[in-house]
């Protein structure tokens, strides 16, 4: 990240956090190359980013300010789920979000997609086809059940931007994270086992336990600093828990960095009462803020840490690359692997460790950080503008995640029959609970260059939901 970026996401957060209000004049050019020891070309650099995040304007003679329109929305409330274990439902409802098609005309605000279209990704495509057409076909073979060892290696030097020391061994390839969670809780649980979760939740977890046989318990989830922990551990002290699954970085829905003194008092309380975490990183490199924040497991000195990512949400999904760091767990781990997919395809492996190799990975993640930064801040004021005053907004610090939250009165599955009819789909709150709560909400994606014909669904997203309400209301 430059100098510049890196300013411009500090004054970004002061705004977003209140200490720049709404109108308020910004410290001068001059004042912040003092404060913060670099040149006024930055300075100006960094108030044009902001600019064009719509986060600040320009008046002539005067400075600059923080834009009139920019007041930060309500976060979400802190939900209270069940206190018990609870039977995984909804299955219907993420089916239905998973067979959506991207070119079938419909405007799709609801999977959790990246944008693919980057000309970033360009090395990555030839070095597929490269792969593809060299003469030892060295891509079509089995190859190690662990992992093609240059990928490993490549995945290792990553992990260190994320304060995770591992070695190539440590690591597994798996095809794609979803799989990493699902080996992580096979290979932790079994049928009419209890596993923790914050809550609102991944979809792909709880469907993962239901398949298994096995019972969810919702902590309730700060939209800030993550998992609460006071809930949690009155949660271990009541119930055998078997593993606790969290998505500290990032976190799909609500976007929050879990900060790194929680981190490290959720990692004791599970040593306390010896109880394994599978952190789910799927998202951690796409954080909005250089350098990109630290995972549960760079905390973790004896191994009870699962730690689970993938290039799906980074690059593309269609890779189905992803892998595990299992730590005291790899022998589990890995026969979990070998009944499950088996080795992962190697020619998608072989590109990636290469175009990493090459450099082209940072370049990537640099352009789509910002990218989603800014689509982040557009989609934030469409929201604000165009659905109803009470409407609460998640604040994503990375990612291209939003979780928005309406009335009880609301039905995010009437709304969402209502929209089909109008060519737009979104994901529903209640496939992000076990027990099917979030009625009230829904998960917007932001991740595509935003149009003209996205602002209009937005738009038409606001205007249903406000008839909705006040035919409730009447």
């Amino acid at each position: 990240m430059t100098r510049y970026d890196n300013l411009a996401s500090i004054i970004g957060d002061r705004i977003e956090q209140g200490l720049y209000t709404c109108g308020q004049r910004l410290p001068s050019v001059r004042a912040l190359s003092l404060e913060h020891e670099v040149s006024i070309s930055t300075v100006q650099q960094a108030y044009r980013v902001l600019e064009e995040r719509r986060l600040i304007e320009a008046r002539p003679k005067s400075g600059y300010f923080v834009s009139q329109h920019h007041e930060p929305a309500a976060l979400p409330a802190m939900c209270r789920p069940a206190q018990r274990p609870v039977d995984i439902s909804q299955w219907d409802l993420v089916l239905k979000l998973l067979r959506a098609d991207p070119v079938d005309g419909m405007v799709h605000l609801g999977p959790g997609m990246p944008d693919i279209s980057s000309p970033t990704l360009r090395p990555l495509n030839k070095e597929l086809s490269r792969i593809a057409l060299h003469p030892d076909l060295r891509g079509m073979t089995y190859g190690d059940i662990s992992g093609a060892p240059a990928l490993r290696e490549q995945i290792a030097r990553l992990l260190v931007d994320s304060g995770c020391l591992a070695l190539p061994e440590d690591i597994m390839i798996t095809t794609g994270c979803h799989e990493a969670l699902s080996i992580a809780i096979h290979a932790l649980c079994q049928a009419g086992d209890i596993v923790a979760v914050d809550s609102p939740s991944f979809h792909g977890v709880t469907q993962t336990l239901k398949a298994f046989g096995i019972k969810a318990l919702e902590i309730p989830t700060d939209p800030v600093t993550g998992i609460s922990l006071e809930a949690l551990e009155l949660a271990l002290e009541q119930w055998p828990i078997k593993a606790i699954q969290v998505t500290p970085n990032c976190n799909n829905p609500l976007g929050y960095i879990m900060p790194d003194a929680h981190k490290h008092a959720l990692l004791c309380l599970a040593a306390r009462y010896d109880t394994p975490i599978i952190e789910d990183d799927v998202y951690g490199d796409l954080a909005y803020r250089y350098p990109r924040p630290h995972t549960i497991k760079s905390f973790d000195d004896d191994g009870r840490v699962l730690l689970c990512s993938s290039f799906s949400k980074t690059l593309a999904p269609g890779l189905r690359v992803g892998w595990i760091v299992p730590g005291r767990y790899m022998e589990k781990v890995i026969h979990m692997k070998y009944i499950g997919t088996g080795a992962t395809a190697l020619q998608p492996q072989l590109a990636v460790a290469e175009f990493v190799r090459q450099g082209h990975y940072q370049k990537h993640l640099r352009r789509m950080r910002a990218r989603y930064q800014l689509n982040c801040d557009i989609m934030t004021d469409w929201v604000k503008s165009y659905f109803p005053p009470e409407t609460r907004v998640s604040r994503p610090q990375g990612g291209f995640l939003m979780w928005i939250e309406l009335p009880d009165r609301f039905d995010s599955l009437r709304l969402n029959r209502q929209l089909e009819k109008m060519a737009i789909q979104i994901a529903v709150g209640p496939i992000f609970s076990a027990s099917g709560k979030y009625r009230h909400c829904l998960r917007l994606t932001y991740a595509t260059q935003l149009t003209d014909e996205i602002e209009a669904a937005v738009k038409k997203i606001g205007e249903t939901i406000k008839r909705q309400l006040a035919e409730v209301a009447t």
